[in-house]
C-alpha cells in the first residue's frame, strides 16, 4: 500500500469527523453488532463487550449492542467483514491499530485498506509484555537473564504470539534482533491460546497485551520481564520497561479502537463516537479493563486518526529492519 493513499485516508476520516461535531442520527439504531477479530476470553474481547452493553439507551442504539468474534489471520477479518458491512453505523468493529498502521507494511495483498473504514474512538490502551512459563529455568528472573538462557538454548527459545505481524510478534522480532539473539516466533490464533501453550510449557515464552497475564502472574504460574509501555504499567508496576533495560525502541502503547465502514455519515459517527465516550467513563467499564490491564480511553475521531498516521509512519522504517511480510 501506497503511504499517499494512508495519508489520505487519514485526512479524510479526520474531515468526516469535523463535518457534524456530536450531532444526533436522526433516529437510533435498534441495535449494533460489534466485530472482534480475536477470540473470547481476551483483554480486547472485554472492551467490545464492555462498551457494546452500555450502548443501549442512548441516542445511538436503542438496545445493548452485541459481539461477534471473528478470530483469525491476526485481526484482519474482522476489517474485511467491517469493509462489506452497511455503512449506517449498525456494524461497528473494534481492531488494534496494529491493524491498520502495521498490516499495510507486512501483507501487499491486504484485503481492505485504511480508506475502507473510518475512525469512530479509540477504547483502551494496552501495554504488551514478554512473559515466561515453566519450560524455562526458575533461576530466569529477568530480561537479562532470558536473553542468556535463550542463546544458549537456542532449540528451545520460542515465543508465542496472537499472529503474524501482530505487534507482539514484532516487538519479540524486534528485541531478538537489537539482543542479537534468535527469538523463533510462533503465532496463534490470538493471545488466548499462547498463554494456554505458554503456562503449559509448550512454549518458552510469549509476547502479549499484558493484561491477559495477570491472573497467571497473580497464580505464580508465569513471569512477566519486561513491558512495552513509555512507562511501567499501572498493572505491573514492578516490571521493567524494555526501554529501561536498554531496549528503547522496543516501545508500544497500542490501542484498540473503534471503527465504521467508509461512507458512514458524519453526524452517525458523531453519535456514535458520544455513546462510545459515554460508555467509556462509565466506572464500571473502567473498573472491568483494568482487571485485564487496560486503560479506558475515548478521544474524538480526529484524534484516533492523527495517532495512526503517527503510528504508521513510525513502524514502517522498523518493519523494514525487521524484514517480516507476508510473504517472507
Amino acid at each position: 500500500m501506497q503511504r499517499r493513499h494512508f495519508l489520505n485516508a487519514m485526512a479524510g476520516a479526520a474531515a468526516t469527523g469535523a463535518l457534524t461535531p456530536f450531532a444526533a442520527i436522526a433516529q437510533a439504531l435498534e441495535q449494533v453488532k460489534v466485530i472482534y477479530g480475536f477470540p473470547p476470553g481476551s483483554a480486547g474481547d472485554s472492551v467490545a463487550r464492555r462498551v457494546a452493553e452500555k450502548l443501549g439507551g442512548t441516542p445511538y442504539s436503542k438496545n445493548p449492542g452485541y459481539v461477534e468474534n471473528k478470530p483469525g489471520a491476526g485481526g484482519r477479518i474482522a476489517l474485511e467483514t467491517l469493509k462489506a458491512a452497511p455503512a449506517d453505523g449498525s456494524v461497528l468493529a473494534l481492531a488494534p491499530v496494529s491493524a491498520l498502521s502495521v498490516y499495510p507494511y507486512i501483507y501487499p495483498k491486504l484485503s481492505y485498506k485504511p480508506e475502507d473504514v473510518t475512525a469512530v474512538s479509540i477504547g483502551a490502551v494496552m501495554f504488551h509484555g514478554l512473559a515466561v512459563g515453566p519450560s524455562v529455568p526458575a533461576e530466569v528472573k529477568t530480561l537479562k537473564d532470558f536473553l542468556a538462557w535463550a542463546k544458549a538454548n537456542p532449540e528451545k527459545a520460542s515465543y508465542g504470539s496472537p499472529g503474524a505481524g501482530s505487534m507482539p510478534h514484532l516487538l519479540g522480532a524486534l528485541l531478538g534482533m537489537r539482543a542479537g539473539v534468535d527469538l523463533k516466533h510462533v503465532p496463534y490464533r490470538g493471545t488466548v491460546p499462547s498463554i494456554t501453550d505458554l503456562v503449559g510449557g509448550q512454549i518458552a515464552a510469549a509476547m502479549n497485551p499484558s493484561g491477559d497475564y495477570l491472573q497467571y502472574v497473580k497464580a505464580g504460574r508465569i513471569r512477566v520481564l519486561a513491558t512495552s509501555g513509555k512507562k511501567r504499567s499501572p498493572f505491573l508496576p514492578d516490571v521493567p520497561t524494555f526501554a529501561e533495560l536498554g531496549y528503547p525502541d522496543v516501545t508500544s502503547e497500542e490501542w484498540f479502537g473503534f471503527y465504521a465502514p467508509a461512507r458512514t455519515p458524519a453526524a452517525t459517527i458523531a453519535t456514535a463516537n458520544a455513546a462510545i465516550t459515554r460508555a467509556l467513563k462509565d466506572k464500571a467499564v473502567i473498573d472491568a479493563l483494568a482487571l485485564v490491564g487496560l486503560v479506558a480511553n475515548g478521544g474524538t475521531p480526529q484524534d484516533m486518526a492523527a495517532d495512526q498516521k503517527a503510528e504508521y509512519e513510525r513502524w514502517g522504517p522498523l518493519v523494514k529492519q525487521i524484514g517480516f511480510t507476508s510473504e517472507s
